[in-house]
C-alpha cells in the first residue's frame, strides 16, 4: 500500500512538472510571445516615451487590471537594444498599475522576466512621469503600451491627444499595440482632422475582447477605430490572443495585441531612421 501511495505522489509531481514546464511552452508554440525574428534597428542617441494608463481596475470593483505587461516591457528593450534613451510616463503620473495576470507563470514573457530583475526600470515604472509634465516633441518615438487599463482612460485624455497631436505635428513616430492605439482617438493632424481618419490601423479585436470575456471596458478598440473613420485591419486565429499584425501607414505604427511589441518597437525605429513608410 505504502510503494503504490508512493508511485501515486511520484506520478503527481511528474505530471506537475511536465504542466509546468510545457504550459508556457505550448503556449508560445501556439502563438503567444512569439520571439521576433525580424530586422532589428538601431537609434543612436535617440529618444523614446512610453506611455501606459494609470486605471487599475475593471470597472469601479472588479479585479486588478492596468497595462499588459509584456506590452511596456517588450518595446522598452527593444528600444534599449536600439540605443535610445527610454523615458516612461502615464496618465496621472506615480507608480503604473500592472495587471497581475500578465505576470502568470505561463503569461509572462522573457522581457517581464527581465524587467522584474531590473531595479532600474522598476524605477521609472514606480515614478513614471505625468503625461502633463511631459514635451513629447523631444522625443523621436512616441509608444503607446495597452491593457484593459488603457479602455478606461487613454482614449478620453484631451491631454493626450493634444500631445499627440504636438508630437505627429513636429515629425514624430508614434505607435502602440492592443488598446494602447486608443491613444490616438482625439488626437489630430496637421490639417485638424482626426489622426486616425482614413489611416491603416490595428489594435485588438472585438473577437479577442469577446474571447476573453472583457467586454464591460468602455471602449473597445477595433469598435473605436472604425467608428472614427480608421482603416482597420487584422488577423485572426482561433483565438485571436494568438494571432500577430503589424501596420506602418507613415509615422503611425500599430499592432494588434500582445504579441507585437518587439515588432513595432523595431518597426518604429525602422521609420525614424527614414525606413518604409
Amino acid at each position: 500500500m505504502k510503494k503504490t501511495l508512493g508511485i501515486i505522489v511520484l506520478v503527481l509531481i511528474v505530471l506537475g512538472l511536465a504542466v509546468w514546464l510545457g504550459l508556457p511552452a505550448g503556449l508560445k508554440a501556439m502563438g503567444l510571445h512569439p520571439s521576433y525574428t525580424g530586422p532589428k534597428y538601431q537609434l543612436p542617441d535617440g529618444k523614446a516615451l512610453i506611455i501606459t494608463t494609470s486605471h487599475d481596475r475593471l470597472g469601479e470593483k472588479g479585479d486588478r487590471t492596468g497595462v499588459f505587461a509584456s506590452e511596456m516591457t517588450a518595446p522598452y528593450y527593444e528600444f534599449i537594444a536600439g540605443g535610445l534613451k527610454v523615458d516612461v510616463a502615464s496618465i496621472k503620473g506615480g507608480p503604473i498599475p500592472i495587471d497581475p495576470m500578465s505576470f502568470m507563470w505561463f503569461i509572462k514573457s522573457e522581457y517581464d522576466d527581465r524587467y522584474l530583475k531590473d531595479a532600474g526600470f522598476q524605477q521609472k515604472v514606480n515614478q513614471s512621469l505625468k503625461i502633463d509634465d511631459v514635451d513629447f516633441t523631444g522625443y523621436d518615438i512616441i509608444y503607446l503600451a495597452g491593457g484593459w487599463g488603457a479602455a478606461y482612460d487613454l482614449g478620453t485624455s484631451e491631454t493626450l491627444g493634444r500631445k499627440i497631436s504636438q508630437a505627429y505635428g513636429a515629425g514624430k513616430i508614434i505607435g502602440g499595440v492592443c488598446h494602447g492605439p486608443l491613444g490616438l482617438l482625439t488626437a489630430q493632424d496637421e490639417k485638424g482632422n482626426p489622426l486616425v481618419k482614413e489611416r491603416h490601423l490595428t489594435a485588438v479585436t472585438d473577437k479577442q475582447v469577446r474571447e476573453l470575456g472583457i467586454s464591460m471596458t468602455p471602449q473597445h478598440p477595433e469598435r473605436e477605430l472604425r467608428a472614427a473613420g480608421a482603416l482597420y485591419e487584422s488577423k485572426t486565429a482561433f483565438w485571436d490572443m494568438f494571432a500577430n499584425h503589424s501596420v506602418i501607414d507613415g509615422r503611425l505604427v500599430t499592432g494588434q495585441n500582445q504579441n507585437a511589441g518587439a515588432e513595432v518597437a523595431n518597426k518604429m525605429m525602422m521609420t525614424a531612421k527614414g525606413g518604409p513608410r
